[in-house]
């Protein structure tokens, strides 16, 4: 088990170019789609991430889903908002809800979600069936405009770290 990290180090604030690759990672587009959309190259919308990883204390090589949850938790962009309606998740699909995200490594999410490190796949499969989320990336972004996820994260739970 990796020891527990504490990420609760305040976010800088953005540059405006990172702000607008962050608005694009809130609108649920990729980095390529990210480089053709803003006609930059992919090697500079990769290096705006990195950038954005660590001015929001994120582990480098965490998955757009986290990036995005910090983003949206340090308040770094709007709240997005969605016209589906807010799914019925029980108790152990919203603390999946939160372990993805909130971490990258499957063990991890494995450990907060309380499941078997074999059962996470398919759990989260499930999970984005229920809600109708093409991705975990969506589906975190949806669950921020359902105002099921809020709280900044901040590593200090002892259960897992942030990726």
């Amino acid at each position: 088990m990796t020891p527990p990290t504490v990420t609760s180090a305040p976010a800088r604030l953005l540059s405006p170019a990172a702000q607008r690759i962050a608005h694009h990672l809130v609108d649920g587009l990729t980095p390529p789609d990210i480089a053709t959309e803003t006609g930059l190259s992919q090697v500079t919308v990769r290096q705006h991430i990195r950038d954005l990883r660590s001015k929001l204390s994120c582990p480098p090589r965490c998955k757009t889903s986290v990036v995005v949850h910090h983003l949206l938790t340090a308040r770094q962009v709007p709240q997005p908002t969605t016209t589906r309606p807010v799914p019925d998740l029980d108790p152990a699909q919203r603390l999946l809800l939160r372990a993805v995200a909130e971490n990258s490594d499957p063990h991890d999410i494995a450990l907060v979600a309380q499941l078997a490190p074999a059962d996470v796949q398919a759990a989260r499969d499930a999970l984005l069936h229920d809600t109708g989320a093409v991705n975990t990336t969506q589906l975190v972004i949806w669950a921020h405009a359902w105002g099921l996820l809020g709280a900044r994260p901040t590593g200090t739970t002892g259960k897992a770290p942030l990726r």
